[in-house]
């Protein structure tokens, strides 16, 4: 009997165990985070303090410019293991400290409203991180750290690319809840995601709870930017399909963080017919599948009617008892927001509707100060553009006329 009583006792304690395995690496990982995420905040207010005592010394006792390669030097010298003091880095520093010159006082956007430990900058990004935080790191709000949380590179990036106050602090708040790396930064500000945020017309108000309408709208954007593909109008719906799988990283991060991708052309049957979406993915913060229709030209109010089947068809067929409901997204190359807002008024299912580009047309200011093709060869040629412009057009008379007298 007493063997019997030992050998039913072994499993509980292996269960026991196992149990204490856990907590204890999760508590060597959560050390890990805030170890990091300490070294970078101390690093970020020592540059931000160096901007400070610079700039107040060069306006206290007129210190000019020289000053800072002078420092540099200096400190290359007598520091010579330390990094991070170029003449170039410390001029930023100074920057930095011109930009935010009270931190205390920044409030950052509503996305970056979460603690410390749903921080995920680009140095911790692969720490996985439990739910479960210890109360220390818990109580470290972003609103204190958001400015120390984000690496220097980041930094560096935003001031020299960003201008504008709030919308450094919404690619900071993006950066730290979604733990973006320096390069996926760059490719975020270059597309303006903070413009497009939000923007896709929509009846998620009408038909979902406010916290869960609020989340899905901001998950989608308006317009979503393809000019990493190479499509040249007229083009099939197919070739577009196929070309955003063939680049499926980086659709994957335009449709922004969450996206997993279940299918292309996902048969469905309904009636003893086949239908086939174009394009099927589950949201992991969502939690609910999300039905992509492709269309390469204008919203068709016909558009609204279509998605409405897919996603009673999904909903009965794949979505789980514990899912969200099936969202909806027609993308198109153009749309009438009135005719839209129409189209999904009535719908029973929770659709949104956006905008496609597969090139950033430059803004107009832009335009104009570039040079003109003529002002670039006349430049090589070492030729004033008003005397190369006859040139060109004659060459372009004789090249019709030549082409015009080939035999066919």
């Amino acid at each position: 009997m007493s063997q019997r009583m030992k050998t039913t006792k072994k499993p509980a304690k292996l269960l026991d165990y196992a149990k204490l395995l856990g907590q204890v690496r999760e508590r060597i990982r959560h050390a890990q985070v805030r170890a990091v995420l300490s070294v970078n905040a101390e690093l970020i207010r020592l540059y931000w303090d160096i901007g400070r005592m610079l700039e107040e010394r060069q306006a206290k006792e007129g210190y000019g410019t020289a000053i800072i390669p002078r420092l540099a030097r200096d400190l290359r010298n007598e520091l010579p293991e330390v990094k991070g003091f170029s003449e170039r880095n410390i001029g930023r520093m100074i920057a930095f400290f011109r930009a935010y010159p009270r931190p205390a006082k920044l409030l950052p956007q509503p996305v970056a409203k979460v603690v410390a430990s749903e921080v995920s900058p680009q140095a911790v990004a692969k720490l996985k991180a439990s739910s479960k935080v210890p109360q220390p790191v818990a109580q470290i709000s972003v609103a204190d750290s958001v400015l120390w949380s984000v690496p220097w590179g980041h930094h560096a990036l935003l001031l020299e690319k960003v201008k504008d106050l709030d919308t450094r602090l919404w690619y900071m708040g993006q950066t730290l809840q979604h733990g973006w790396s320096r390069n996926i930064l760059t490719i975020m500000i270059q597309s303006a995601a903070h413009a497009r945020q939000g923007k896709a017309i929509s009846n998620f108000a009408d038909l979902l709870p406010p916290a869960q309408s609020d989340l899905i709208v901001q998950a989608l954007k308006d317009p979503y930017v393809f000019d990493f593909l190479t499509l040249e109008e007229p083009f099939h719906e197919r070739e577009l399909e196929t070309g955003l799988l063939q680049h499926i990283q980086r659709f994957l991060l335009e449709l922004g963080q969450g996206f997993a991708f279940v299918g292309r052309q996902y048969p469905i049957t309904v009636g003893d017919e086949d239908f086939y979406i174009d394009l099927l993915f589950y949201h992991l913060r969502l939690r609910c599948f999300v039905v992509i229709d492709l269309k390469n030209g204008a919203f068709k109010a016909e558009h609204a009617g279509k998605m409405n089947f897919y996603l009673n068809v999904v909903d009965d067929k794949l979505r789980h008892e514990t899912d969200a409901p099936t969202i909806g997204l027609i993308l198109c190359q153009d749309r009438n927001r009135v005719i839209a807002e129409y189209a999904l008024r009535g719908m029973n299912k929770p659709i949104g509707v956006s905008e496609y580009e597969l090139t950033r047309t430059l803004p107009h200011e832009l335009q104009s100060n570039l040079p003109t093709i003529e002002a670039i060869e006349a430049d090589l040629a070492g030729t004033p553009p008003e005397e190369l412009a006859p040139k060109r057009l004659t060459a372009k008379k004789n090249r019709a006329s030549k082409q015009h007298s080939r035999p066919s």
